[in-house]
């Protein structure tokens, strides 16, 4: 099957556009925030404001340039405005990407979530803004070592064996340079950037004001537990040390998997600000993108397999789907990078997730499913529409599992799920404005979303019915690839030899397996 060129369709960018408009609300915000720093100390007030003043210029830059770019377009040809579209959108990817790469924090994940949500972007502004996933600008040398030498007393040059200055990858809350041990053991050392907490902080106190705005559109949606939710999950990421208990125990659980690899933590080396693991290789997704139709399909089922199979196996959800995240090697092997930004759930939250799969895609009740989404909060009891409707707004986020056959996971469909999601005109519309996103639907969309995204970019096929059903407790279903093949040998092997290592880490651990 020949490939789609996926960046070349007319669609409107919405998420470049869902991205700038964070950035504006947010620079609207900053700017009321800056008549009182005196909420914080003299040095963090100042960084504060100086954080502000960014977003500040940003967005009025970024309105200063959609003016002029209105006015053009006013005079222009049809395919001189194609012309002027295209350069505004790369020249305004290219100053929100400037900008906010040097920030980092909870402001450059606009950038990078609007790379890897919608596929419609154009390929340029795409690239650009995609250069946020593992490729922002780091540290200097010196300020890395600094950071090292703070937390164990010793240069880097002393404390390792061998350390490599320049970073291997630098992202929104820290970077990470190669290091081989004393004891000989070849790792990779992430370093959370200085003052990268009270940026998160800063970032994250305009969320009331964002999500409140929000709650105009959605009428429906209650803006505190989402902001709840958002605030806790970034706030674990910044702790190195939560984030080497989730490593642990998810490590332990896919130990000597097949296809699923998850790097050690080196404990000797790890801090509240610095995470150090075993040194793990592969090719980036950007490469996997131009492989075999056959690898790709096989890289997106592994991904497929972790990502939806821990939350039934480990009760858990890995929250961050960016692309930067993940090596791949060829067969579906995958490294899977990051685990800062962990969902947990108790058993009775995952067994709602089986119950609304089971009434959407097994018994098709539109009755049924209606009741079970009004009890967890996603629709008002008394909304006043047919339960046809409802069921048919909701079958589009399981309408790649609801038929037992082979489907393409496409451009279309992943730029249709964000529409889908945060539309507020056409068929849906009125129902929109009866939604709500209760806390433990703030990630689970998150990841699906990012996920459908990323398969986009595959173009990746799989009976993901039949792998589901591998993965869905209620359902038992045997292996139905030869992946899944493998797999069941592996369990299998692991069953005999007694299990999976136990790694539990008091508070900070994942709930255990169940049986």
């Amino acid at each position: 099957m020949p490939r789609r060129a996926t960046g070349q369709r007319s669609r409107r960018p919405l998420a470049t556009l869902v991205g700038l408009a964070a950035a504006a609300l947010l620079a609207c915000a900053a700017v009321a925030r800056l008549r009182a720093p005196e909420r914080a100390s003299a040095v963090a007030g100042r960084r504060l404001v100086a954080r502000n003043l960014r977003l500040a210029r940003l967005g009025a830059r970024s309105g200063r340039r959609y003016a002029l770019h209105r006015a053009r377009r006013t005079f222009a040809s049809a395919e001189r405005r194609t012309e002027l579209d295209t350069e505004f959108q790369l020249r305004t990817a290219e100053d929100v990407t400037r900008e906010l790469g040097n920030m980092k924090g909870a402001m450059m994940k606009i950038g990078q979530m609007a790379s890897y949500l919608d596929t419609g972007l154009p390929e340029p502004v795409r690239q650009t803004l995609a250069s946020l996933q593992a490729d922002a600008p780091p540290m200097t040398p010196e300020l890395a070592a600094a950071q090292v030498e703070a937390a164990f007393g010793r240069d880097p040059d002393d404390l390792f064996l061998e350390w490599d200055p320049v970073p291997i990858a630098a992202a929104s809350i820290g970077q990470v340079h190669r290091a081989i041990t004393a004891e000989g053991q070849a790792v990779a050392v992430k370093i959370q950037y200085p003052g990268v907490a009270e940026a998160v902080s800063a970032d994250l106190g305009n969320a009331d004001w964002l999500f409140g705005g929000m709650a105009a559109m959605f009428p429906g949606v209650d803006p505190g537990p989402i902001v709840t939710e958002i605030k806790d999950r970034l706030n674990e990421e910044l702790d190195y040390r939560l984030e080497a208990a989730n490593q642990r125990r998810i490590g332990a659980h896919f130990e000597d998997h097949p296809f699923i690899h998850v790097p050690a933590v080196v404990d000797r080396y790890c801090t509240e600000r610095i995470l150090t693991t075993e040194l793990a290789t592969g090719s980036r997704f950007e490469e996997v993108v131009g492989w075999s139709k056959a690898e790709r399909d096989l890289a997106a089922e592994t991904l497929f397999r972790f990502s939806f199979g821990a939350i039934y196996q480990l009760h858990i959800f890995n929250g961050d789907p960016h692309p930067g995240n993940y090596l791949f090697r060829p067969g579906g092997r995958v490294t899977f990078l990051d685990f800062g930004l962990v969902k947990r759930f108790e058993p009775a939250q995952t067994k709602m997730f089986e119950d609304l799969i089971l009434e959407m895609v097994f018994n098709r009740d539109g009755a049924a499913f209606r009741s079970l989404v009004e009890r967890v909060g996603i629709l008002a009891p008394d909304a006043p529409f047919g339960d046809e409707l409802v069921e048919r707004y909701f079958r589009f986020y399981y309408r790649y599992v609801m038929e037992d056959r082979p489907t393409v996971i496409d451009a279309d469909y992943a730029a249709k799920g964000v529409d889908h999601l945060f539309g507020t005109s056409g068929e849906y519309g009125d129902l929109m404005r009866h939604l709500n996103v209760p806390p433990d639907f703030v990630v689970v969309q998150r990841i699906t979303l990012g996920l459908m995204g990323l398969f986009a970019r595959l173009e990746a096929e799989a009976n993901w019915q039949a792998i589901s059903r591998e993965l869905w407790p209620f359902a038992g279903g045997p292996p139905s690839t030869p992946m899944g093949d493998e797999i069941a040998r592996w369990e299998r092997r692991r069953n005999r030899d007694g299990g999976p290592v136990s790694a539990e880490d008091g508070p900070a651990a994942v709930v255990a397996d169940r049986s």
